[in-house]
């Protein structure tokens, strides 16, 4: 009987006692590891959500060092679930995920953050996909998946709108009437004239800038949110950016992709359609990592579990990034 062979029947013998144990999710047959080398050792391998020193389980937990001979290794593997795509309806949702506003199409759900006045799990991502670029109000449905994916009130409400940090627009559409006649007057006479050219009216505010684009949503019901992220696991605490660092992120688009800082302390100039430009300062800018879509992605540090920021903006050749503390400080939350 070959190594393998004995290791399957082990398995077999004592699977249904294996797992029966809390915290694991599967047993197989695979190469023992060792200080994270291969040993070449042919073991039972027990597939666990999440694994812990042996000091920290309680006795029923703790498995053998080895099966009638064979040695038994352990690999984290979190919770196993059905393929779902980001589009789909979650319950409970995580973060990576298609969210947004009634009325916006679809961005992503970043993460679960917790109030620093009570503590409350509240729904992170942006300003413009649950608060539709300030022209929301608290209470309002937030859906999960949003509308661009099949969303509706009726059915996929998952949350309600918070609060959020305001946009401060530098260019919008205008609201001063003594404007608007001047340009339709103007226009007129362009017409009489047999002139081709148009004038047109905007509201410009040129000192307005921000620092971040973000709001938060309180679940219709705390159990139907995850604290983990698809791909990424659960972020606790934050890490400033730096340049060259190497990030990743989870979002309803491109799904988990990775990316590298490469400015700090931008200051850029965003559209939000409509004629509405906002200017934000201290951004991060990193390569192409991102599409429509993937707004409200938590960034995170590609090397531990630790947020660098919030992203809210892109392009074919880049990603913009709320520095993670700034979007925290404003709606007053923490990871």
């Amino acid at each position: 009987m070959t190594d393998h062979e004995l290791a399957a029947q082990t398995k077999q013998l004592h699977t249904q006692a294996i797992m029966s144990k809390p915290n694991v999710v599967g047993v197989g047959v695979g190469e023992k590891i060792s200080k994270g080398q291969k040993t070449g050792e042919i073991a039972v391998v027990v597939l666990v959500r999440q694994k812990l020193p042996p000091a920290g389980l309680p006795e029923e937990a703790l498995l053998p060092k080895e099966f009638d001979g064979v040695k038994t290794d352990v690999i984290e593997v979190g919770e196993i679930r059905a393929q779902q795509t980001r589009t789909d309806r979650w319950r409970p949702a995580p973060g990576g995920v298609s969210i947004g506003h009634y009325q916006i199409t679809a961005g992503t759900l970043g993460c679960i953050v917790r109030d620093r006045s009570d503590g409350t799990r509240l729904i992170l991502s942006n300003n413009h996909v649950l608060a539709n670029s300030n022209d929301a109000q608290p209470g309002d449905a937030i859906l999960q998946p949003g509308p661009a994916d099949g969303g509706s009130a009726s059915k996929d409400t998952i949350a309600h709108l918070e609060r959020f940090c305001p946009i401060q627009f530098s260019v919008s559409p205008p609201t001063c009437s003594l404007a608007s006649g001047f340009v339709s007057f103007g226009n007129f006479l362009a017409e009489l004239a047999g002139s081709g050219h148009r004038v047109q009216a905007y509201k410009a505010a040129p000192q307005a800038t921000n620092l971040a684009d973000a709001a938060v949503a309180r679940p219709a019901k705390d159990a139907d949110v995850l604290d983990e992220i698809l791909e990424v696991g659960v972020v606790s605490g934050t890490l400033p950016a730096g340049l060259g660092m190497k990030v990743r992120k989870s979002g309803r688009t491109t799904a988990f992709t990775t990316g590298e800082i490469t400015v700090l302390d931008a200051t850029v100039n965003v559209s939000y359609g409509a004629g509405k430009v906002a200017t934000f300062e201290n951004q991060l800018v990193a390569g192409p990592m991102s599409q429509g879509g993937d707004s409200g992605s938590l960034v995170v540090a590609a090397d531990e579990l630790k947020a660098v920021g919030l992203l809210f903006a892109g392009s074919n050749q880049s990603t913009i990034i709320n520095p993670i503390q700034a979007a925290l400080d404003c709606l007053n939350v923490d990871l």
